[in-house]
């Protein structure tokens, strides 16, 4: 198993299906997820630091799992059948660990809810994941969708890399303001000890 960490909700602009960028942890691999627009908002809404009210389904899911006495162990993302990921949470109920099967989206909304690692088996990254490095001749024997796909990662690495650079300007903005404040004060400080 993989270690993965939810990147970002996406929207194929073509299709509108909602998809879910997973990143492992400690290698540039990526898995692609489409998910329900219900699940999609669910965990772009966590994402975004927002809360909603009434609670969303996966907020009751996560009160119901904490007022139980148990928690989430971990997020497995399993295997794929018919192009459907199918997975299982595995919760610590009573110090003892129970799997419980779910669909891929949901147990994601549960996972980023309750910080729960979520692991993707290494046949499913063989199958699906997504290496935006990759050579010419894998590109060629790639499938539509996964050409796609690799496009899009790499449109989200780059869209990743702009704003990293904005926030670099602003906040290099920002240490310019107070150098120039503190310069300021500085300079009237001066004046005053001269003026005396």
């Amino acid at each position: 198993m993989i270690e993965m960490l939810i990147e970002s909700v996406v929207v194929n602009p073509v299709t509108e299906q909602r998809m879910l960028i997973l990143k492992a942890r400690d290698q540039d691999r990526y898995l692609f997820l489409k998910i329900a627009h219900p699940e999609a908002y669910a965990i772009a809404i966590h994402l975004q630091e927002k809360s909603s009210h009434p609670p969303l389904t996966h907020d009751l899911m996560k009160n119901l799992v904490e007022e139980m006495g148990a928690n989430v162990i971990r997020v497995m993302i399993s295997g794929l059948i018919d192009d459907i990921f199918t997975a299982q949470m595995v919760l610590d109920v009573a110090s003892q660990e129970k799997t419980i099967d779910a669909r891929a989206g949901d147990a994601l909304a549960l996972a980023v809810r309750t910080n729960a690692p979520v692991f993707v088996a290494e046949q499913v990254l063989e199958q699906r994941g997504i290496d935006p490095e990759q050579d010419d001749d894998a590109e060629a024997s790639s499938s539509e969708q996964q050409k796609a796909e690799r496009k899009q990662v790499r449109r989200h690495l780059e869209l990743r890399e702009v704003l990293s650079l904005t926030n670099e300007v602003t906040m290099l903005k920002e240490q310019l303001a107070q150098v120039e404040e503190e310069l300021r004060k500085a300079k009237a400080r001066i004046a005053e000890l001269e003026s005396t």
